[in-house]
């Protein structure tokens, strides 16, 4: 079994407007990133693919998926939280 789940989810805005998406797993901000992605897809939103991918197939840790994907949802203002929900 793959363990590609983040310790604390991180919560970003959902394409919806005015909600927003829990992301638990690189396999989820993979999906974010390919599939709803809102701004430009710059070196950071790259970084954040590859680092999802080596954490899909178990070649690196999922806190540095988290860590890229965070990176990358700055700087296109959609992080909101990488705390634990209430």
């Amino acid at each position: 079994m793959e363990n590609n789940r983040f310790e604390t989810p991180v919560t970003v805005k959902s394409v919806t407007a005015g909600s927003t998406q829990l992301l638990r797993s690189a396999r989820e901000a993979s999906d974010y990133l390919l599939n709803s992605w809102p701004g430009k897809r710059s070196a950071k939103h790259r970084a954040a693919l590859q680092a999802c991918h080596d954490a899909l197939a178990g070649d690196k840790p999922a806190m540095n998926a988290r860590r890229a994907f965070i990176a990358a949802a700055r700087e296109v203002d959609v992080f909101i939280s990488d705390k634990a929900p209430v």
